[in-house]
């Protein structure tokens, strides 16, 4: 599927679900281009960039738990552009992100991960990240018609999530993502919320988090009810911002303030 089909059927969704054009002529800029100079200069320098203690416990990780089936990181360089996947498992198909996947594949090695946000979850997926970094986002729709109805389906519900009001503020992610780039908000600046750059590490949470974590806080900052960790509606959006980013390389793992 290339990118004017994605953005014909972006607008025929968003027309049938009385939506504004959520996106049009918005520039595919990443995240790091709104950091500070000095968070700009610290994601360059390897040896002050906190990121790389995940990227490192990845690699050991990878020797002596994935390398058996997978080889090398780089037999899997695509794999951060390309999720999330519609995936059926026992009769049921989900959305499946990165995250997910790493702990699919931790489980059948006999390991008991504790969500997305595990800590080995999120060095195997830094590294996974970092040697994709470049790789265009492209996700795709499974090839069966019920597959692709499914996922159209899936990725209808992340576009009207994008667009509807929540919490105290009632804000939705348009307001600001496609209203306010470049605006101030609480010490930072709104980027245009393009998935590029994850896992990233956030300085106030002095630790690594998934693109589900940011979502969730997300949230939380519109004083919403916080979805679980894990949940369709999360998956929604995330396969939403991945279509919305057709195209735009990977440059994470990355540093937020």
């Amino acid at each position: 599927m290339g990118q004017r089909s994605l953005w014909r059927r972006l607008l025929v969704l968003s027309a049938s679900l009385g939506l504004p054009l959520l996106v049009g002529a918005q520039a595919l800029l990443s995240g790091n281009l709104f950091l500070t100079p000095q968070l700009q200069a610290m994601q360059q320098d390897a040896d002050a960039n906190p990121v790389t203690l995940w990227i490192e416990k990845g690699q050991s990780l990878w020797r002596t738990g994935c390398q058996s089936c997978h080889t090398t990181p780089e037999s899997l360089r695509n794999a951060a552009a390309q999720h999330p996947r519609l995936v059926t498992r026992n009769g049921n198909a989900s959305l499946v992100n990165l995250e997910d996947q790493i702990n699919v594949c931790r489980q059948r090695a006999g390991q008991s991960p504790q969500g997305v946000e595990d800590g080995d979850t999120l060095s195997l997926s830094a590294l996974l990240h970092s040697v994709g970094k470049g790789q265009a986002m492209h996700v795709q729709a499974p090839a069966d018609a019920q597959g692709q109805q499914r996922w159209q389906a899936e990725l209808a519900q992340g576009v009207q999530l994008y667009a509807t009001r929540m919490g105290r503020l009632n804000l939705a992610c348009v307001h600001c993502h496609d209203g306010k780039v470049g605006a101030a908000l609480r010490a930072e600046v709104v980027s245009p919320g393009h998935p590029s750059g994850f896992p990233i590490y956030r300085l106030n949470w002095q630790n690594l988090g998934s693109i589900d974590r940011r979502l969730r806080a997300c949230y939380s900052g519109v004083q919403a009810t916080l979805p679980p960790s894990g949940s369709p509606a999360l998956r929604q959006l995330e396969l939403y911002l991945k279509v919305r980013a057709e195209g735009m390389p990977l440059d994470g793992p990355s540093i937020r303030r």
